[in-house]
Order: C-alpha cells, then structure tokens, then sequence
C-alpha cells in the first residue's frame, strides 16, 4: 500500500493534533515519516488495517493511547550526559539547598528528573548524590517519563554493556554489579528513586522539589505547551530551588517567573520565592 494512501496529509493533521492534545508533543511536517512508521508498527500489532479505524481505538482506550504516544517518543540519554550540569549539581546547586534547609532541620533533598527516560540520569544523580551529601543527609528522587517501555527498564536497572559509556569507573565498581550482558544497578541506589508515569501536560502533583531536571523535553513542545509545563514546575518546586533543562533549550522570551543563573560549570533556573 502506497503510503500516500495509508497515510493521507488529512489524517496526518488528526494525528498530531491529537498528539498535541494529549501530550504537548508538537509533531511537524519533518516529523512525518517518524510518525507514520510507528503508527504500521501500532496497527500491526493491532491487527488494525486503517489508520481512521485506529484512531477511534486510541480515542477510546486509554491504555492503548498511552501504548501509543509512548512509541512516538525518543528515548535518547545516557550516564553523566552534559557533565557540566552534574559538575554545577555538585558544586553550586547542592551546597546552597543545604545551607537552606538545614536551618529547618530538614535534611531531606528532594530531586525530580522529568522525562527520565530509561534512567540513566536519576541514576546518575542518585550515584552522585552518595558521593556527596554527608550523614545526616538523604534523598529522594522521583524519575518520570511518558514512556512505559523506558520505565519498565529504569526500575529494572540493567543495562547492556554499549550503554554504561560515560560512567566512572570508580562508580561502576562501587554502585554496579557485572551479569551476563551487562551491568545492574545496585539495590542500595535503585531504592533511592521513585519510577513513575507521568505526562508532562498534566500537573505532578509532585510539590516541594528542591531540584527538577528536564532536559531535551521541551525542545518537543511548541511555545506554549513550553511555557504551561515550565509553570507546573514552578508550582512543584520548593521556594528557592533549581531547574536544570537543556543545553540548547532556553526560557528566554518565556512568561515565567524563574531566573537565570550562570555560575562557572553550567547555566540554570532559579526559583527564588
């Protein structure tokens, strides 16, 4: 079948207008192709002939809406990626919500990785923060992702011997344990990150983040749907607190109430009220 047949400029517009709705996620006419190969994977495993008659499916079926937007999505991370921005988690962000908490007594570091991924960086964090937050000091990481297939492998904590490039080696002896095939996380770390779905369209309900990472998420997303996912991350965040996103994503232009912080490593956000 011809794909101009399969897969009409009419149809393309339903698609991602319902992507857009659903998630954020702002298709474009260079992104059709990518678009229309995961919809034949979708219908075949369906057993579904048209793409009309797997829309009414996908408008139906909640769960297989999620299947859906959930293959549409690139996964693309790895351990330590961008270093500048761990260096400055290290050196900068950390040590001032310490020197902010701990007048309360409260020596709990709440951290938020949003689109997660299939957890290369809440693990990266995790590992990290166990270098460097001395006792009484704990955290809590909650790693999200619209993709269940990604979450299914952050929980799990394996990963095969091509994906652990980036990792110190000192990290890898003290936080992996070597199986066929690969490396798993150790239990100790895995047990410091909450894995959970999440569309970034919707609020968290997550409240009282000290740090949130997001990044090469909103580079999906139109103005707007930027602009409405960086304020419910505001509403999360606890009062002077960091947001970390991308290195080519910016929210400059943006009507937000965050501000720019530059230090020596990397360039972030701050919540300063």
């Amino acid at each position: 079948m011809a794909d101009d047949v399969f897969f009409t400029d009419a149809d393309f517009d339903m698609y991602r207008n319902l992507i857009y709705n659903e998630s954020g996620i702002h298709f474009t006419s260079t992104n059709r192709s990518i678009l229309e190969s995961r919809l034949k994977e979708r219908l075949r495993g369906n057993g579904v002939e048209t793409v009309r008659a797997y829309y009414d499916i996908i408008s139906k079926d909640k769960e297989e809406l999620k299947n859906f937007l959930d293959s549409i999505t690139t996964n693309l991370t790895r351990f330590f990626r961008n270093q500048a921005h761990f260096d400055a988690l290290e050196n900068f962000v950390i040590p001032e919500v310490m020197n902010i908490k701990k007048s309360s007594g409260n020596f709990t570091i709440k951290i938020w990785s949003a689109g997660c991924s299939t957890g290369e960086e809440p693990y990266t964090i995790a590992m990290l923060m166990q270098e460097i937050l001395p006792p009484p000091w704990k955290v809590e990481i909650v790693a999200s992702d619209i993709s269940l297939k990604s979450l299914m492998v952050g929980k799990e904590g394996f990963y095969a011997d091509s994906r652990i490039v980036g990792i110190p080696d000192n990290y890898l002896k003290k936080y992996f344990d070597k199986v066929d095939g690969g490396y798993k996380v150790h239990d100790d770390i895995k047990s410091r990150i909450r894995f959970d779905y999440h569309n970034l369209k919707n609020d968290s309900g997550l409240r009282g983040m000290d740090v949130v990472f997001c990044r090469n998420v909103l580079i999906y997303f139109d103005e707007a749907a930027q602009t409405a996912a960086v304020n419910r991350f505001w509403e999360a965040m606890a009062p002077k607190s960091f947001l970390f996103i991308g290195h080519s994503e910016s929210l400059f232009g943006m009507d937000t109430k965050f501000e720019f912080v530059k230090t020596q490593w990397a360039t972030l956000y701050r919540k300063y009220i």
